[in-house]
């Protein structure tokens, strides 16, 4: 830098400066920082968890919901099978999940998410982290799990199951069971992707042998399960 467009300051004496205002932690730099750091935190917490089962669904699902029943029982058999059940550790079918793997004495991991209404992570969570950011999370979600239940939820549930169908669709991850739970509240989804949206040429047809739909509990797990070599 020449004439003019050498700085009146230097950086030396910016860090050192006592008197300078924080507008700096908003900004974009800084930012960057606070998502490398929910990277590290993710990586580190669940490098070593081993084979891992997801499970979505939604936080407005009532303990006496038989959803609610049937996630519990998810959780279970994938404990039961020595693997670890992930949820995004809200209640509902989250808690569902993690209570019927933490009381088979299973991993029972759940990936939270900062929100104004939530009120942190369920008791049920035994390995516990909680995320600021939707992207950083869902990285997690899909790097660690060898399979995916998707029961009934909303828009995040929708976010959720729409990502990881594109990651399939596109080969951008390995070949990933994913599980649709409840016929009922899936299929007119489903008939509108495969007829209009599809016979607009919008998507191709989703494969069946990766994406499937049951109202058994037990076939759910069977199939998430599928891609684990347990041999190991």
């Amino acid at each position: 830098m020449r004439g003019p467009m050498i700085p009146k300051d230097n950086t030396t004496g910016n860090l050192l400066a006592s008197d300078q205002s924080t507008d700096w932690l908003h900004m974009d730099p800084w930012r960057v920082l606070r998502i490398q750091s929910e990277f590290v935190d993710g990586f580190g917490a669940l490098a070593e968890l081993g084979p891992a089962v997801s499970v979505f669904g939604s936080a407005r699902i009532r303990r006496t919901d038989p959803y609610y029943k049937a996630a519990r029982r998810m959780g279970r058999l994938i404990a039961q099978q020595g693997i670890a059940v992930i949820t995004g550790g809200g209640p509902g079918i989250m808690e569902a999940a993690n209570r019927g793997a933490a009381l088979a004495g299973g991993k029972s991991v759940g990936l939270g998410i900062e929100l104004p209404h939530e009120q942190g992570l369920n008791q049920w969570v035994n390995l516990g982290i909680s995320f600021r950011y939707f992207f950083v999370r869902k990285t997690m979600f899909v790097k660690y799990s060898s399979g995916v239940i998707i029961c009934p939820g909303g828009f995040g549930t929708l976010d959720e199951m729409f990502e990881l169908l594109t990651l399939v669709q596109t080969h951008k991850v390995t070949s990933m069971p994913v599980v649709l739970f409840g016929k009922a509240y899936w299929q007119g989804l489903f008939d509108w992707l495969e007829g209009t949206v599809a016979q607009r040429g919008m998507i191709s047809g989703l494969d069946s042998s990766r994406v499937a739909l049951t109202d058994d509990a037990d076939e759910a797990v069977s199939i998430a399960v599928s891609a684990i070599d347990r041999r190991k």
